[in-house]
């Protein structure tokens, strides 16, 4: 036996092992040895075997620690029983690989990165950034903040959906938290049930305030990708700080692994969560009550963001907590928010009354039900009554024209889409009409797309808009760009200029020629990161005890309010994202002053100060000097 010891303050194999540690008698020797005052580490122990079957290596580091150490880490290669000793639960993704997966998955990583690919560049570019951010946070985020307008899509949509779709075979160096349910059976595996707030302890930093959780079933619109969907809260985190100034060591991004019913990942040899079909019921609602509970025990202040949620369970998920909880839901409240924000700056360049337009949406998933809601939010606070303002809106699905024969025939209804059902007798017969037959019926003067499906917004439906509509405007909401329900090309060529149109993923700049000659149009992304980062800061900078549709809404209006005339006049319904930390910043101080007005904020500055509460909470990426702490 060859032992190589260091002689340190401190240590003692107890201490680093933990009070319960099963010891061989070598061990049990050092711990003799080291509660004799010796005072030492062991930091190496090997058999004599050739192929070193029990190679031991001991420290006295634990958690991220252990991570950040190139010598100790071993990724996905920690066992169980290491997980536990060295505090790494829930730090790791959950899946258990051997030194020699791990090698073939790197060696079938470097074939992939050099096949040719539309995408792969920009791949290249996301995954060199978050080597970036694991190596130098400050720089990341002075790049991000200096250069919002050409980082923004590369951390987060629409690259961060075609890095999701490969994450398990490029995975690097885990970020966040994973909890797993285990298996829904009587194999006697819990996963993390029972444990999650000791395994929430794990974390290394206890001011955490913004917590952006999601299960990863329906990641953008890509659909079910599992853990490796791990991607998005991190992402969105990363706008958290860039846009809205919110310290990174106060962000945790986390994963709850319930399965996937993806067949592909299911399958792929390299997938890195628990390979068993979604856990449903009244399980999956239990385990995220005992992670809610966990979090709220662990930082009750922090605000909890639900992310890529899958319809119907997004909405359930949000009615569940939301009273109890400080918790929004991004795809609901978030899309919601700068859908209508982006409406009224279009409305304002129609010159018409939003109470007077008529809304076709298609897409009755969380956010379609979420931006409908929202946008009838806004003809109530114009006078309008509930029934009333609902009679403005037709929504469309995969099935067709929503109307009160599917309710009666006792069809699926996607959770608040059945507020949007056509009651009247003049649609009865419509029931399951077409996006083309809808347009043509209805004639509408908004056009919203939040179906997840490329495509849909075709030249026969764009071309019927512009024949009742001088200005039609047209949001083409869905992610990522291949998901865009059309492009912004398609959208001026085939209205000839005259759309007001706005899309979820980034385009660029486009030359059309109309009957008025060549137009140059700069096109506006719907990207909720005008909205959540503001609201988060808000909610944190108050500490609010509850996030309300009031604030939603608010957030929205002051969006809205950023839209210049010059910026209407280019065919812009949002502010240049290069102001989106003035914009963060507004958000947040009207949040604050609906919270204390509805008297759910816990902190209440005097005189109303909230402008310089919101400042001081507002962090700014710079080298401080570094002290030596003895």
């Amino acid at each position: 036996l060859v032992v190589a010891v260091k002689m340190i303050i401190g240590g003692g194999v107890r201490k680093m092992m933990g009070n319960n540690a099963i010891m061989s008698p070598t061990l049990r020797w050092l711990h003799t040895t080291t509660t004799l005052k010796s005072k030492f580490t062991v930091k190496y122990i090997a058999s004599s075997s050739k192929e070193y079957p029990d190679a031991i290596d001991i420290t006295g580091k634990d958690g991220v620690d252990v991570l950040q150490n190139p010598i100790f880490n071993k990724g996905t290669g920690f066992k169980d029983r290491e997980r536990d000793r060295h505090r790494l639960r829930g730090l790791v993704p959950p899946v258990n690989n051997t030194l020699q997966e791990q090698s073939e998955r790197v060696l079938d990583a470097m074939d992939f990165i050099t096949e040719p690919s539309p995408y792969k560049e920009d791949i290249a570019k996301h995954n060199f950034l978050t080597s970036l951010q694991d190596r130098n946070e400050v720089l990341f985020y002075r790049l991000l903040v200096d250069h919002i307008k050409e980082m923004a899509p590369l951390v987060y949509t629409p690259t961060v959906g075609y890095a999701c779709e490969s994450a398990s075979l490029l995975f690097r160096r885990p970020r966040g938290m994973y909890f797993t349910f285990g298996a829904s059976d009587k194999s006697g595996d819990r996963g993390d049930r029972g444990d999650i707030r000791g395994i929430l302890q794990n974390w290394p930093q206890d001011d955490v305030e913004i917590v952006v959780v999601t299960d990863g079933e329906r990641i953008l619109g890509l659909g079910d990708l599992g853990v490796d969907g791990m991607a998005i809260p991190i992402g969105k985190l990363s706008l958290y700080t860039a846009a809205g100034g919110i310290h990174p060591r106060r962000c945790l991004p986390v994963m709850i692994d319930v399965g996937t019913n993806s067949k592909k990942r299911l399958e792929s040899r390299y997938y890195m969560g628990r390979r068993h079909p979604r856990v449903v019921g009244d399980e999956y609602y239990e385990f995220l009550d005992e992670f809610m509970a966990a979090v709220k025990f662990r930082f009750p202040n922090a605000l909890i963001q639900f992310e890529d949620f899958f319809t119907p369970k997004a909405e359930n998920v949000l009615q569940r907590f939301k009273h109890d909880y400080c918790c929004f839901n991004d795809d609901i409240q978030g899309t919601g928010a700068v859908a209508l924000a982006g409406i009224l700056s279009a409305v304002r360049a129609t010159k018409k009354n939003i109470s007077d337009m008529k809304i076709v949406c298609v897409g009755a998933g969380s956010a379609g039900v979420g931006v409908c809601r929202m946008i009838m939010k806004e003809f109530e606070m114009k006078g309008v009554t509930k029934n009333r303002a609902r009679q403005h809106f037709w929504m469309v699905d995969v099935d067709g024209l929503l109307t009160k024969r599917r309710e009666i025939e006792g069809k699926t209804i996607n959770p608040g889409a059945d507020i949007f059902l056509r009651r009247d007798d003049e649609y009865a017969g419509l029931e399951g009409a077409s996006l083309a037959e809808v347009i043509e019926k209805v004639k509408p003067d908004i056009l919203l797309g939040l179906a997840g499906r490329g495509g849909l917004f075709t030249e026969e439906v764009i071309g019927s808009m512009a024949t009742h509509s001088e200005r039609p405007i047209i949001f083409a909401m869905s992610n990522p760009t291949a998901n865009a329900e059309c492009t912004a090309e398609q959208a001026y060529q085939w209205t000839d200029g005259r759309a007001i149109f706005a899309s979820g993923s980034p385009f660029d700049a486009v030359e059309v020629e109309t009957s008025r000659g060549k137009k140059t149009f700069e096109c506006s992304q719907a990207n909720n990161m005008y909205i959540f980062p503001g609201l988060g800061l808000g909610v944190i900078s108050c500490k609010a005890k509850v996030v309300s549709d009031e604030m939603i809404y608010q957030a929205a209006k002051t969006l809205a309010n950023f839209t210049s005339i010059e910026d209407l006049k280019k065919g812009k319904v949002y502010p240049p994202i290069t102001d989106i930390r003035r914009v963060s910043y507004e958000i947040a101080v009207a949040i604050c002053r609906v919270a204390e007005k509805e008297g759910i904020a816990r902190v209440v500055p005097e005189h109303g100060d909230w402008e310089t509460v919101v400042k001081k909470n507002m962090w700014d990426p710079h080298y401080p000097d570094l002290l030596y702490l003895t």
